[in-house]
């Protein structure tokens, strides 16, 4: 399968009604082959002007159906359609390329998923594995990272989830990872401390809105995060399934359902995280959860 496929696996465009969460402009569901409501984090205006100097961005395709920020998704798709004289009975799926990586309170992010989908409804995401990206030094997010954030109900970026990024980031080769030729002492970082600290203490005491990865994982690492997640309750989303990530490549896959049943949530967490250990064509040097 390519990339589309593999995110769209098991979605009916033509007869089901979704929401693709920041598609930019390169979406994977074009308004023209199946019903989609546009989500992102500020209006179409405002979205055009942050990425007016990006050339690798054709502007005049980013689009924005529903704003999601302050109030929760399924508050701000409802008004929107309200808006356009339509209803609003909730999404059958939600596709999201690297955007839960981004999000300031993970837990909530996908309580909200949950809240805007049918029952049943269907959840692919593509997230980048820490391992082969800027995020190569960062530890992988633990439940205490996530909870803290969801404790706090979080809607911008914490100085913690910022400074965890930016003190860590720095420069990786996906194919040099990938052999193992990476020297940690040599790789040059993305921030200074400095800055790092001047970006943190502006969200803490201005309220500032810094777009970071507030969250790190493998493919092992997001699924055993989910089973303590279902263990908690703090989420109904079953795994269907995890496509690791393949060599040479940065990113996975992973389609959820809504089920209102936690034990078998839980166990098919349980059951994906002990597949992907097996499976996962990781390489030794690299390690899990590291």
């Amino acid at each position: 399968m390519n990339r589309r496929e593999k995110m769209l696996q098991g979605i009916e465009l033509g007869a089901m009604k979704g929401i693709e969460v920041g598609p930019l402009d390169k979406p994977l569901v074009e308004k023209s082959i199946g019903t989609v409501w546009y989500v992102d984090h500020c209006d179409t205006e405002e979205l055009r002007r942050r990425w007016s100097a990006d050339t690798r961005i054709d502007v005049a395709r980013l689009h924005v159906d529903a704003v999601w920020g302050d109030q929760t998704l399924a508050v701000s798709v409802a008004a929107a359609a309200r808006a356009r004289g339509e209803e609003w009975p909730g999404a059958d799926y939600l596709v999201a390329s690297h955007v839960i990586e981004h999000v300031p309170d993970l837990i909530a992010w996908l309580q909200e998923v949950e809240a805007t989908l049918i029952s049943g409804g269907l959840v692919r995401l593509a997230i980048p594995d820490k391992r082969y990206t800027f995020d190569y030094l960062r530890p992988t997010t633990t439940l205490a990272d996530a909870l803290v954030e969801y404790l706090r109900k979080r809607r911008t970026p914490s100085a913690s989830r910022i400074l965890d990024f930016t003190l860590n980031a720095a420069d990786v080769d996906c194919a040099e990872a990938w052999r193992g030729r990476i020297d940690t002492a040599s790789l040059k970082r993305t921030y200074t401390d400095e800055g790092a600290f001047a970006i943190a203490r502006d969200a803490e005491e201005n309220g500032a809105y810094h777009d970071v990865h507030c969250w790190s994982f493998t493919p092992d690492s997001f699924a055993l995060l989910m089973v303590k997640l279902c263990e908690l309750t703090l989420t109904s989303l079953e795994c269907e399934w995890i496509i690791p990530t393949q060599r040479d490549d940065l990113e996975f896959f992973v389609g959820m359902r809504r089920n209102p049943v936690p034990q078998e949530c839980r166990d098919s967490w349980e059951h994906a995280h002990r597949s992907v250990v097996l499976a996962e064509p990781h390489p030794p040097e690299a390690g899990r959860n590291s």
